[in-house]
């Protein structure tokens, strides 16, 4: 029996951007190798070199055996071309680092992780056979000079934690099955996947085909020519990203009711709605269903995408992030802080910092928000008890340094970096943010050990250098919390400014409609979500996109190409009061 909806939920969990696109796709190994077979026979040739170069996390044990079955010919591995795994983690070391969280975004090239003498030797080898030579793995379009054919597989980056977690998957170079998941990922995010990215950028442009292997059982292929439309395509109309869901030690029970979740989860914490560094996107070729990583629109169409402006700040990054933090029937997140951009730039080689906001969709009688110092609180002090209840397990009274407020559906909290904050319990928050989200420095966890049963990592450290003292209780009330101004209203629908702060690049607008609304992207990417209504269809008043309805809760990218559309109560909510909050790159001064 549910609690929070009464209605059927309508969340839409797979959405799938349709391309029309027919005879480009191929489901299953058979009819794959039917294809690569076709098509190399085409090409007439004595000697004929094909790079499959795989993103980190592709389970080789299983598709390397299968691609060996459906595509004969010698195979060469570059796992076999690697420098040692000393060596690796010597080169890795000065990015990876000590610490148990954070790191330094990596310079290091696909090139630095190779031996340079058994690289060549193998060139040498490849150039003097006949047949077919196959160079398979990350790295291949490195050792397969100018190959006659190019398979890339792709993988998106949530999938490759799930099989860090289970073990399925090390990282490049490593063969540390014990490693803690955590510490695997840590070294992907700021090394493998910089490197395989800057790979993917050189390679995808000129591959012949895409291989889908995140369901190895069943792959998909399609061509290359018919990806990059549909990577065009995505780039040129509203759209969403995959959302994906994961537990917490705060995570509550919302999202399992109106997302239609698996009821006998114990919760879940997070879903990231849009976040392209780690969603994907689900194309459909013919009748097949094809999933890709979601950042691959930003890096191929970035100017469609973001528009010219946007791109010139942020080059090939989404930046902004949408995404909800659920402690309904669950607890209070981590008393925590955000870095500045100076020490985000300095110490993780990150250029910009994750300034965010809380929106609340929905929140409980006794709802609150944990946000800005009292205004006599004596901050060394309380760096001091934090310090304390770290290394002796001892309680630290968050509510004798720090603010807590009461917090009602619709509430809009600002928090520019250094500004000391959590959600408390019995809150559905849509987090708007920038993009950088691993950098929160967790101050005080509540006394609460993580799923694994063991503390999770507290950065006292960090958060010490970048706390913001000027945010005390009164700056907090004036700034940041329902900063709301009406900036435009007519007949059945009115625009408000919800936020964020002068101080984050980030400007948000909540419309009120019961009849249709007219927005314009202004040359710059947006993200919205329906955060009142059951349903909602966005048009072109030019009929440039095909309509496209969403519903409660769901987020969708409106890409600057777009310029014009319209959004209107559709369905069961025809003729109600429904509710969009967008989100875009502040680019006037």
């Amino acid at each position: 029996m549910n609690k929070y909806l009464l209605e059927t939920p309508n969340y839409e969990k797979s959405p799938v951007i349709e391309t029309g696109s027919k005879g480009v796709s191929f489901r299953g190994w058979k009819a794959i190798g039917e294809k690569l077979i076709n098509s190399l026979t085409g090409l007439q040739k004595e000697r004929l070199v094909i790079a499959v170069e795989c993103y980190h996390g592709v389970l080789d044990k299983e598709v390397l055996p299968a691609l060996q079955e459906i595509l004969p010919g010698q195979y060469f591995l570059t796992s076999n071309y690697l420098k040692t795994e000393q060596e690796i983690d010597e080169i890795v070391y000065p990015d990876v680092t000590d610490d148990e969280v954070f790191g330094f975004v990596s310079r290091l090239t696909i090139d630095d992780f190779f031996d340079a003498a058994k690289v060549t030797g193998t060139k040498n080898e490849i150039s003097g056979t006949t047949g077919i030579s196959i160079v398979y793995g990350c790295g291949a379009s490195l050792i397969a000079e100018q190959p006659d054919m190019i398979i890339y597989i792709d993988m998106a980056r949530w999938e490759i934690q799930q099989r860090l977690r289970g073990g399925k998957v090390n990282n490049i170079g490593s063969s540390k099955s014990g490693m803690k998941a955590s510490l695997q990922y840590k070294r992907a995010f700021y090394v493998d996947w910089r490197v395989c990215d800057a790979v993917k950028k050189k390679i995808m442009p000129r591959a012949d085909f895409i291989l889908d292997t995140h369901q190895v059982e069943l792959p998909k292929m399609v061509t290359g020519d018919a990806f990059r439309k549909a990577l065009a395509l995505a780039a040129q109309q509203p759209f969403r990203v995959v959302p994906f869901f994961d537990p917490g030690v705060w995570g509550g029970q919302w999202m399992k009711e109106y997302c239609d979740l698996d009821r006998s989860a114990v919760n879940y914490a997070w879903c990231f709605d849009c976040v392209p560094e780690e969603n994907s996107l689900l194309f459909r070729f013919d009748d097949i269903v094809f999933e890709t990583p979601a950042i691959n629109v930003v890096y191929f169409q970035p100017r469609l995408l973001l528009g010219p402006v946007v791109q010139a700040r942020f080059g090939d990054e989404f930046p902004i992030r949408f995404d909800f933090l659920d402690t309904m029937d669950g607890g209070n997140l981590s008393l925590q802080v955000h870095p500045t951009t100076d020490y985000a730039r300095e110490n993780f080689g990150i250029c910009y910092t994750q300034d965010e906001s809380y929106y609340l969709l929905d929140a409980g009688e006794d709802a609150c928000v944990y946000l800005g110092l009292k205004e006599d609180a004596n901050v060394d002090e309380m760096f001091r008890e934090l310090e304390t209840a770290q290394s002796d397990g001892s309680t630290f009274d968050a509510e004798n340094y720090v603010e807590k407020w009461k917090a009602k559906k619709h509430d809009h909290v600002l928090i520019p970096a250094g500004t000391i904050h959590c959600s408390g319990k019995n809150s559905m928050v849509l987090e708007i943010s920038a993009t950088p989200f691993n950098f929160t420095f967790k101050l005080w966890d509540w006394g609460r050990l993580g799923l694994d049963g063991k503390p999770r990592p507290i950065n006292i450290r960090h958060g010490k250098e970048v706390i913001d003292r000027s945010r005390t209780t009164n700056n907090v009330k004036t700034e940041l919390i329902n900063s709301i101004s009406i900036v435009a209203e007519g007949e059945g629908w009115k625009e408000e400014k919800t936020g964020l702060h002068e101080c984050e690049f980030i400007e948000s607008r909540r419309h009120w409609f019961t009849k249709k609304v007219q927005h314009s992207t202004n040359g710059g990417v947006q993200v919205l979500n329906l955060v009142e209504g059951r349903e909602a269809i966005v048009e072109s008043p030019e009929n440039a996109f095909a309509p496209f309805v969403v519903h409660y809760a769901e987020t969708f990218i409106i890409p600057a190409s777009v310029k014009d559309y319209t959004i209107r109560p559709h369905g069961e909510s025809e003729g109600k009061l429904c509710a969009t909050i967008k989100a875009f790159v502040r680019t006037n001064p």
